[in-house]
């Protein structure tokens, strides 16, 4: 819930982010029980569907019987309270196993055995993980629809394109397609559907999106804005700021001083397209200039995400690996690689928390807290979905491993561009799974850059600052001749963050001064609410282009942890064979991308290099940073400098700073020097 204290918009804001918190779906914690259904002894279990999905989507028929599928059951971990506490507190090593997790947190074999059991009685084999939590099931629609009482129906829905995308430029698009989804809730025997949280699979829309992002075509469409894909940005001796390298981040946060390459380390990457054969190779070698000696290898979960794309995300898992791995050249790569949808996406995360091979782990993929709830509301997906996430995460953090997801890149409107349609929400949001308290949720800044691209048209950026394309409005206004309104809701693009309505403040925020208050400049306030997909949202804005200041308090998970470098005009190269001749795209090597796609996996790798420093001192890894980080940064010596100025020269389109706060939503504690804080870690480690 977030409250406006004074200034404009109190009303709206109230309105439009209250209302959703308080509609009767929504009010639940994630650790809602199954509900009672009509047939005797069976209960309905949450399951995953996304509502995106459903908005628009034209009814095929019936899903043919003989249709494969697999499906994810989900238990609700032992003594959730208990183990959700000590995350936030922090462990400490010796981490657990996954044995040790198992026995103490997964569910008995004995009610495993009942589920597995009950399946086979109608042709369903499953697989149980080594956490005895996820639970994976392979049949056909058929078998499940008897098993679970429910109906399988086809349909289709068109594309959608994220802010990102489409003011942007290169965002990944979430595709038409055709899918199938249950019309109704699954039933199981009480006894067994009392201990789920969720069941994910039934339907296989493919809702997540890439977190990366391109410079805006609305200035590269003119000539000399800013330079095309060329040897030129590789040989030029002033470096164009879109053609930055890994090295440059690690140059710019402070990670050289370490003299580590992470080796004797593992880290993991869960992405949900395929990778472009030799891509990450060729980058390292040809592009960044590094000599990896660590191994790459590939977990196919569930099947893999299938032939590489352009339209799928290929470039986005190119750049996972080509970041991650030149940050720590000298550790093992594993990429989980699942198929878009929430029974492969919750897979992924379980796969590496149940290898328990990765002592860090990154993400960037996700979608709209908005979408999920609008998914709850029309009772096609519970808050069981989040959950089943935070699950997989604090198995992690028991476990000793670090996460890093994107918390994305749409600023602070993270649900516009994911609904189906013309129309969409312009409500605040932030983005899921990096809401969850169990990660570290990785946002976005903009270094100094200027540029005159006309008379009347120029950027400059002297500081570092919160990324929000705020500053391209009037550039972009007067290049294309369109009204500075129709300007900024074309380009709502920056750091993702602000205020969860989902998740809960984690104890490592309480107290800490920026988590429960905020500064803004609402240039865009919420307007024409109507009911959209059940839930009061509004879908229009007015527009104020000199907005003052307005101050207000907030309550929920507060985004994101930390920030670098993710705005594409002071971006990296990437290596991208699948985008070459696609969407304008001339070149595989191409300069001007970002997105906070990039600071995840350089966090990463940042921690794979991190962790290998303290393995040297005979200290152990860092395991969950959160609980650590938060500390650090209000000691004297802060390994942050936060972003707290206030006022539209940084702002991620709607949370700017405020003066001597710690943390700031867009931001967090800010960007860090890498160096300082792996000391900060090795001193609470020895």
């Amino acid at each position: 819930m977030i409250k406006v204290l004074k200034g404009a918009s109190a009303v709206a804001l109230a309105c439009g982010v209250g209302a959703l918190a308080a509609a009767p779906a929504l009010a639940a914690r994630p650790h809602s029980r199954p509900h009672s259904s009509g047939a005797s002894g069976r209960s309905t279990v949450p399951l995953g569907i996304n509502a995106a999905a459903i908005s628009g989507a034209k009814v095929l028929g019936n899903t043919p019987a003989s249709t494969p599928e697999t499906v994810s059951f989900i238990f609700k971990e032992n003594n959730l309270s208990g183990l959700e506490t000590q995350a936030q507190s922090g462990f400490t090593a010796p981490y657990m196993s996954v044995q040790s997790f198992a026995s103490t947190y997964g569910a008995s074999t004995t009610l495993i055995g009942e589920l597995q059991s009950y399946l086979a009685g109608y042709g369903i084999s499953t697989t149980v993980y080594a956490n005895n939590i996820d639970v994976v099931a392979t049949g056909t629609a058929g078998e499940f629809d008897s098993a679970l009482t429910v109906t399988q129906l086809d349909y289709h829905t068109p594309a959608l394109k994220s802010s990102a995308a489409g003011g942007g430029g290169g965002g990944t698009t979430v595709q038409a397609q055709t899918f199938h989804a249950p019309s109704s809730l699954p039933t199981l025997p009480s006894n067994i559907a009392s201990d789920l949280v969720a069941i994910l699979g039934l339907s296989n829309y493919a809702p997540s999106v890439s977190n990366a992002a391109h410079t805006s075509r609305a200035l590269t469409s003119h000539a000399g804005a800013k330079p095309s894909p060329s040897s030129s940005c590789l040989a030029s001796s002033g470096v164009p700021d879109d053609c930055n390298l890994p090295s440059n981040f690690e140059q710019q946060y402070g990670l050289t001083g370490l003299h580590s390459t992470g080796s004797g380390q593992t880290l993991g990457i869960i992405t949900l397209a395929s990778v472009d054969p030799g891509a990450p190779q060729y980058f390292w070698k040809n592009i960044a200039g590094v000599h990896r000696q660590g191994t790459l290898s590939f977990d196919n979960v569930d099947g893999g995400a299938g032939t590489p794309s352009y339209n799928a995300g290929s470039g986005e898992t190119d750049l996972d690996i080509e970041q991650s791995g030149s940050v720590a050249p000298g550790a093992n790569i594993v990429v989980y690689t699942a198929p878009n949808t929430d029974s492969g996406f919750i897979d992924a995360f379980f796969t590496a928390a149940s290898q328990n091979v990765a002592g860090s782990v990154s993400c960037s993929w996700g979608e709209a807290e908005t979408v999920i709830q609008a998914a709850q509301a029309l009772g096609q997906e519970s808050s069981g979905y989040v959950q089943a996430f935070d699950e997989a995460l604090l198995e992690m953090d028991a476990q000793g491993q670090a996460s890093f997801i994107a918390s994305g890149d749409s600023g602070a409107y993270d649900a516009y561009g994911q609904f189906s349609g013309s129309t969409q929400p312009t409500n605040l949001s932030v983005d899921n799974p990096s809401d969850s308290p169990y990660t570290t949720a990785a946002g976005g800044t903009t270094l100094p850059w200027s540029e005159t691209f006309a008379p009347g048209a120029s950027v400059d950026v002297t500081a570092q600052r919160i990324w929000g394309w705020d500053y391209l409005w009037q550039p972009v206004s007067v290049l294309n001749s369109i009204s500075l309104q129709t300007s900024a809701e074309e380009q709502v693009v920056g750091s993702g963050g602000g205020f969860s309505v989902i998740e809960p403040q984690p104890s490592y925020q309480s107290g800490v001064n920026g988590t429960t208050s905020f500064t803004a400049v609402p240039y865009l306030t919420p307007t024409s609410y109507n009911h959209k997909l059940g839930i009061y949202l509004p879908t229009a804005w007015t527009f104020n282009p000199n907005p003052g200041l307005t101050t207000g308090s907030a309550t929920g998970r507060a985004m994101p942890d930390l920030a670098a470098d993710a705005d594409p005009y002071t971006g990296y190269i990437l290596y991208a064979p699948s985008s070459a001749g696609q969407d304008g795209i001339a070149s595989a090597t191409q300069p001007g991308w970002g997105g906070t796609s990039f600071v995840a996996p350089q966090m990463n790798g940042a921690a794979a290099v991190i962790d290998s420093y303290l393995a040297s001192k005979h200290l152990p890894p860092t395991g969950f940073w959160n609980p650590m980080i938060y500390r650090f940064a209000q000691q004297a010596n802060s390994p942050f400098t936060s972003l707290n100025a206030s006022g539209p020269s940084n702002d991620n389109i709607y949370y700017t700073g405020t003066a001597g706060a710690t943390f700031v939503p867009g931001a967090g504690l800010g960007y860090p020097n890498l160096t300082t804080l792996a000391n900060d870690f090795a001193k609470a480690g020895s």
